[in-house]
């Protein structure tokens, strides 16, 4: 009975599609049947209708696997939000258009057509939902670009910086780093540029600086120095091969660190001395105040208190020459820093006080505040000194300059004498 009511249904299709090819001027039976049928539908039947077997048996794949993973992650997941790929008319378009076009390209044996076809394919998927997709298509170009034999290994390069990028993403930083070696070695020499004009090999070198920065992190967790410093004495070879001041600062800076643990401090303080010029020239703010702060720390470790005021008065003296306030307001902080931790609070006050008004200037409101924290916590400590110093005194006068200030509370240092005239003079006032 079922088989029955099926075929059935089957001939009463056929039927609607006949009565609409010979009623409706101009409308075939395979038109009706693609307004019947789903977009995604109609795309798988006209590529095997065309004869593209592999890209519909691809598509087909790709599909089953948005839907599985979209199972997998479940409802309120972003994949879940997002539509499923055969209900986005516009993906499919690029994927029957691209696939179908790659696998043309691959029967008549021309590979740097198929790579490029794949290649806008990867371009199409770069939301963070779709990147599986994008790094599938990345995948399928470094596996064609080992075929393409007309281009010196352009392609072949590209293929290799796209891997390494997928591996450092998925935190495989190893495998990354072989990626980009292997991208930098392709380049070297070339005068190949991407879309922004940027040469492939500059690419490399800071692909290289940034991974090789990432490994010497990992080493200093492990406590392994030397490796470190090895690892990033390449890293600022690149940097520099670059043509990157910024990255060169960066890369000394780094180095002069892994010294620091290694306990070369000395290495370490030259090596920050040439990212403190690096800095200075590109008038970098953010890296003049790490650097500042590392050479101070080394200093003072080395008990070198005069030295490191030294230091952080030419930063603050360079940082007022070029109207930079950032690094004004960290110079500032750094000197008070260590006057506070040397018990010369008025010192510090004095420059915590400076600090202050310079964050004023860069309108920024929470900078504003922690530099009025820093003025009240040495303002305090100005204060404690003071009263510690009138209790231990034990004495008439002392006494009465904790009564003035018990009663106005402002300075601690107000003659008491002068308080109790005021006083006087204003009682005796007329009301």
């Amino acid at each position: 009975m079922a088989i029955a009511v099926r075929i059935h249904l089957i001939k009463d299709k056929d039927g609607i599609d006949d009565y609409l090819a010979k009623n409706i001027k101009g409308l075939s039976k395979q038109e009706a049947a693609a307004n019947r049928n789903s977009y995604k539908k109609n795309i798988c039947i006209d590529m095997l209708r065309q004869g593209y077997h592999e890209s519909f048996s691809e598509l087909f794949t790709l599909i089953q696997k948005w839907n599985a993973l979209r199972e997998a992650a479940g409802p309120g997941s972003a994949i879940w939000q997002q539509k499923s790929l055969e209900e986005q008319p516009d993906k499919l378009d690029q994927l029957y258009h691209f696939l179908t076009r790659a696998e043309a390209a691959q029967r008549a044996g021309h590979y740097e057509e198929v790579y490029d076809n794949q290649l806008n394919l990867a371009y199409c998927f770069n939301d963070p939902e779709e990147k599986w997709l994008r790094n599938y298509f990345y995948e399928q170009c470094f596996n064609t670009a080992q075929l393409v034999k007309i281009d010196g290994g352009k392609r072949e390069a590209q293929a290799h910086a796209n891997m390494g990028l997928i591996h450092e993403e998925q935190g495989h930083v190893m495998k990354a780093a072989e990626h980009y070696e292997a991208f930098y070695q392709l380049t070297v020499g070339s005068t190949w540029k991407d879309v922004t004009g940027h040469t492939y090999n500059s690419l490399a070198c800071e692909h290289l600086w940034r991974i090789y920065t990432l490994l010497a992190d990992k080493m200093l967790e492990n406590k392994e120095h030397q490796q470190a410093i090895k690892t990033l004495i390449k890293a600022l070879k690149m940097a520099k091969e670059g043509g990157d001041m910024k990255m060169e600062g960066e890369a000394a800076y780094c180095l002069s660190l892994a010294y620091s643990f290694a306990g070369e401090q000395q290495t370490a303080l030259s090596i920050l001395n040439t990212s403190v010029k690096t800095f200075t020239a590109l008038c970098d703010s953010a890296g003049l105040g790490r650097a500042y702060a590392a050479i101070a720390k080394f200093l003072v470790s080395q008990e070198k208190v005069s030295e490191t005021i030294e230091y952080l008065g030419e930063f603050m003296k360079a940082a007022e020459n070029a109207h930079l306030s950032q690094s004004l307001v960290d110079a500032c902080v750094l000197l008070g820093n260590i006057y506070s931790e040397r018990g010369k609070y008025n010192e510090a006050f004095e420059y915590f006080s400076r600090a202050s008004e310079a964050a004023k200037t860069l309108n920024n409101l929470p900078l504003v505040d922690e530099t009025k924290t820093y003025c009240g916590i040495a303002k305090a400590h100005k204060l404690v000194v003071a009263f510690n110093g009138h209790i231990e005194a034990e004495d008439p006068v002392s006494l009465k300059y904790l009564l003035a200030w018990k009663e106005n509370r402002s300075d601690m240092c107000t003659d008491p004498l002068t308080v109790e005239l005021d006083k006087e003079t204003s009682a005796s006032k007329p009301l």
